[in-house]
């Protein structure tokens, strides 16, 4: 006996037809997983500052793991606005 599974039109990656589809399905992952990061970081480093907030060393690495995990949200959000702003000019408005 074979068994065998009809994917038919509902299998995802058979919608990716373009660049902006794939843009489309990739961008809200990456995006949630960078918030999800920071989320982490941040929370790391106001841990670590309450734990280890009597030394000045603890202090500074406190202070620039909530440095950096700011920065690279901030390098993601910009990223999203500039391919945004790519779809715009090109006219392409299958992004998100």
């Amino acid at each position: 006996m074979v068994y065998a599974l009809d994917i038919g039109s509902k299998f995802a990656p058979a919608k990716i037809s373009s660049i902006g589809t794939l843009l489309k399905v990739v961008l809200p992952l990456v995006m949630t997983g960078a918030a999800l990061i920071f989320l982490t970081m941040s929370l790391y480093g106001a841990f670590y500052l309450l734990t280890h907030g009597s030394e000045p060393d603890g202090i500074k690495k406190a202070q620039s793991m909530i440095t950096f995990a700011v920065i690279g949200l901030f390098i993601v959000v910009a990223s999203f606005v500039v391919v945004q702003l790519i779809g715009k000019l090109l006219g392409i408005n299958q992004f998100l």
